[in-house]
């Protein structure tokens, strides 16, 4: 059981580690000081519910289907492959994150554009419903709940992580190499996890 939490924290944490929109504008939020305890309980809240559908629906469907659950491993690994791609061509051009030009929000505002970055984004289905969903199914009985629990908590505690600490992190925000360090870590992180799908277990 402890196997699969943690292989759900880690596969999660790897995912979500990654700057996109929903962790851009968690950070901005943080950095501006707007709403960021809100912000963040609404992505991660979201991103819980994702996971949660991916293991209930897409789950069972895997799991009944040597078929689907071939295509999912190896949709999977090729999913992270790719994603380890783009981190590292990120970690060669990296980028900075500034609260400037930020637009003041009120608490509905803020409510409705974290909705938004979290249910209006591509990415977010294929990483928690599709990826995080056939990776789970692989598990059986309380295992696949395990891993859904290691994956929500990732979730939790990354986007909290970034509302709390963002202001008091601004100075390191804004240096190149923190966000290569981050964006080589994680094409570590998702090339042994495409590893460990693909390969048969010792």
């Amino acid at each position: 059981m402890q196997a699969a939490y943690w292989q759900g924290l880690v596969l999660s944490a790897g995912l979500i580690v990654a700057i996109g929109a929903q962790n851009a504008h968690v950070l901005r939020m943080g950095l501006a000081r707007q709403h960021a305890l809100l912000t963040a309980s609404v992505c991660a809240l979201c991103d819980a519910f994702l996971i949660a559908a991916g293991l209930l629906g897409l789950g069972a469907l895997f799991a009944h289907s040597p078929a689907l659950m071939a295509v999912a491993r190896w949709g999977g690994a090729a999913y992270l492959v790719w994603f380890a791609w783009r981190a590292l061509r990120a970690a060669l051009q990296p980028g900075t994150l500034a609260a400037q030009g930020h637009t003041t929000l009120d608490a509905r505002q803020a409510l409705l554009a974290a909705l938004g970055f979290s249910l209006l984004n591509p990415h977010v289905y294929l990483d928690t419903v599709l990826l995080l969903g056939s990776v789970g199914a692989q598990h059986a009985g309380t295992a696949r709940w395990w891993f859904g629990a290691g994956a929500i908590t990732a979730s939790l505690a990354w986007f909290f992580s970034l509302a709390l600490s963002a202001h008091a992190l601004s100075p390191w925000l804004q240096r190149r190499w923190v966000w290569q360090a981050v964006d080589l870590a994680t094409a570590a992180i998702m090339l042994l996890l495409a590893g460990k799908l693909v390969l048969p277990a010792p």
